[in-house]
């Protein structure tokens, strides 16, 4: 790797990292298409957005349309400094009653109508969702597939998140990886029954973006299956309408053999989007996913110099983004530099539309 590159990125410590190490992480301006904000705390967010060189992104629970989703995209039309994009969310109460799913096209269109950007689906489809029998309703449900097509004709993007990582499928143990993580929130466990498989959620997210072929989706967490990427990118061969984010997945993907993940990453760099899972409230924020205690500007500018460091760098054993979600060392996979700017920006500001990004602000010495 050349020594110019090399300089460009940071040596990290456990203990944090140095504002020299930081700056140079922030070299270039990332968009992050999977964020999570209180609709009260845009500014606040604005401010620790700027402070890592994230200069735009989506903010995921928009809301459906409606008071919430209009108070978000208001918020969202004062900031200066970031571009922040609004997804809207699908209602599901009354789901399986007549009239719900032609409601939802309406509100579809009210969305789009007072500036939304896209549509988020949770994961509590295939996994909470109940019809009107008590059943869980899946992710193909047939009386979904018109707000699907909706989203089609209206240009809206669909980041939908289908399952959970697989370790969340499996009973708790110590000897589970995902120990640590399944301790401190038993309720992510869905090794109990009344629940599907991991395989029979991954198989109705397929069948939902193979039926759909003019929408477009985005997988989020890797296409939903970050263990496997490179069955990711078979899916991403075969289907053309089918986008990735790595929101909170770089340490699953970071575990395979670098040289193989870097050649999946140049051959789809068209439609694989930045993003980090963020969570930004009036005061506290989550990186990735709760780790038991408040996360603060140290915790987050390491995750980001990790985060940067994955991408731009050939290291070996980095230390996991998120410690929480896993015990092992990621290796980096150095992206070449088109490939990098396509992933942190420039996928994102085709999809959406954009064509330009607010200016890289100086990174201010203190985040808000």
């Amino acid at each position: 790797m050349p020594r110019v590159k090399r300089l460009v990125l940071l040596a990290l410590c456990l203990t944090g990292c140095h504002h020299s190490e930081l700056d140079r992480a922030r070299a270039h301006p990332k968009f992050d298409v999977h964020l999570h904000i209180d609709h009260d705390a845009f500014d606040r967010a604005a401010g620790l957005m700027e402070r890592e060189g994230v200069v735009g992104g989506v903010e995921l629970s928009g809301g459906a349309a409606g008071e919430s989703l209009e108070q978000a995209l208001d918020a969202a039309s004062k900031l200066r400094g970031v571009k922040l994009l609004v997804f809207a969310n699908i209602d599901w109460r009354g789901f399986g009653t007549p009239g719900w799913t032609e409601r939802e096209v309406a509100r579809l269109d009210r969305a789009k109508a007072e500036g939304a950007s896209g549509l988020k689906v949770f994961k509590s489809l295939g996994l909470g969702i109940r019809d009107p029998e008590g059943k869980l309703v899946a992710v193909d449900d047939p009386r979904i597939a018109p707000v699907f097509e909706e989203a089609g004709k209206l240009g809206f993007p669909v980041a939908i998140h289908t399952g959970d990582p697989k370790a969340f499928f499996v009973p708790d143990s110590p000897q589970n990886e995902r120990h640590a993580e399944l301790s401190l929130h038993p309720n992510w466990s869905f090794a109990r029954p009344g629940y599907p498989s991991w395989e029979q959620l991954f198989g109705e997210f397929v069948n939902v973006v193979k039926a759909h072929p003019h929408t477009t989706f985005i997988g989020v967490h890797f296409g939903n299956d970050p263990e496997e990427p490179f069955r990711v990118g078979q899916l991403l061969d075969a289907n053309p309408n089918l986008y990735v984010d790595v929101a909170a997945r770089i340490g699953e993907i970071g575990r395979q053999d670098p040289q193989r993940l870097r050649a999946l990453f140049v051959a789809h760099k068209d439609r694989i989007l930045f993003g980090t899972d963020w969570a930004i409230g009036t005061e506290g924020m989550t990186l990735g996913a709760s780790n038991g205690h408040p996360e603060t500007l140290e915790d987050l500018d390491r995750f980001f110099a990790r985060t940067t460091e994955f991408f731009e760098t050939d290291h070996r054993r980095i230390a996991h983004p998120v410690p929480i979600q896993g015990a092992w060392t990621i290796d980096a996979i150095d992206l070449p530099d088109e490939v990098r700017d396509a992933v942190y920006t420039g996928n994102a500001m085709r999809l959406f539309h954009l064509a330009s990004l607010p200016a890289e602000q100086p990174v201010p010495a203190r985040g808000r």
